[in-house]
């Protein structure tokens, strides 16, 4: 089945959004990202610029190329300016409210049933989002790309309990014309990137904080152990301690098991600020990198 997209729309113009805006332009789709930030949208069309021009010096792209897709992205600082678009991808804050709130706001806008209303959630549900927004709700979908959204080829699509079967197929025919790889599951917490991805995190800081090892080993032992292109220390840094925290807490919360209570020694470096490299310190110190 076509996607039948020629213009989408991205809400939130931080990294997720940003890299997901490059993709759809680099697919030769035209790509309208909007931030109610201006300097938000400015950082992402600096940062657009710049890997476009890497990717042109690294023979990935032409210039030609390169310039077609800068073209095709347009930087919005109204939800209006999305008026046209005929598929959204929400990438804003990992809060339930908020998203609900935005996605009763997208489905009084977009009322053509043909617009299909996406979310890149890591772990909240598609099933609740779209109850929001009644009669829209079959038209509702999971998009969870991964960070760096260039890079790496997966997208979990997450078809809720009101989700259609033909939202579903095109949203694996978009999927597939950015050049990733779509793999459905279904809508439970965490889905199954973060239901199998998180608890290994967390066990990462219990190991820490119970003594087993130092983070160094511990990520290096996972690393050539178990052939991880990166530790899990390292890689809750990379993903943001304050996300993974609150991606266990969905868990702990929706599956109700202890398992998933987030390690009091995570808490703690969240609670004092040390959220990783977004702040320059997590597990590891990056002030002076």
């Amino acid at each position: 089945m076509s996607h039948g997209v020629t213009r989408l729309g991205v809400i939130g113009a931080g990294q997720m959004g940003g890299g997901i805006t490059q993709v759809t332009a680099v697919s030769g789709i035209d790509a309208v990202v909007f931030d109610a930030s201006t300097a938000a949208l400015d950082r992402c069309k600096g940062l657009h610029t710049k890997l476009l021009n890497r990717a042109v010096e690294k023979d990935r792209l032409t210039r030609e190329q390169a310039d077609a897709a800068l073209g095709r992205i347009t930087y919005a600082g109204s939800l209006d300016d999305l008026v046209g678009c005929d598929w959204l991808i929400e990438a804003i804050v990992e809060d339930l409210a908020v998203k609900r709130d935005l996605f009763v706001s997208l489905a009084g806008l977009f009322t053509d049933e043909r617009v299909v209303l996406a979310s890149n959630t890591s772990s909240i549900s598609i099933t609740a989002l779209a109850a929001a927004t009644g009669a829209a709700a079959p038209r509702v979908i999971g998009m969870h790309f991964f960070n760096p959204v260039p890079v790496m080829k997966l997208v979990e699509v997450i078809k809720g309990i009101q989700t259609s079967d033909e939202v579903v197929a095109r949203t694996v025919s978009l999927a597939e014309a950015m050049g990733k790889t779509p793999l459905k599951a279904n809508d439970r917490a965490g889905f199954v990137s973060n239901r199998v991805l998180m608890p290994l995190i967390n066990e990462a800081f219990r190991a820490w904080m119970e003594g087993v090892a130092e983070p160094e080993s511990i990520d290096g032992i996972m690393q050539l152990g178990c052939n991880h292109p990166m530790g899990p220390l390292r890689l809750a840094d990379f993903i943001g301690l304050d996300t993974c925290e609150h991606i266990m807490n969905v868990l702990h919360t929706e599956l109700g098991e202890e398992r998933f209570a987030p390690c009091p020694l995570l808490r703690q470096l969240v609670a004092a600020g040390r959220l990783g490299n977004k702040t320059g310190r997590g597990v590891y110190d990056y002030s002076k990198t």
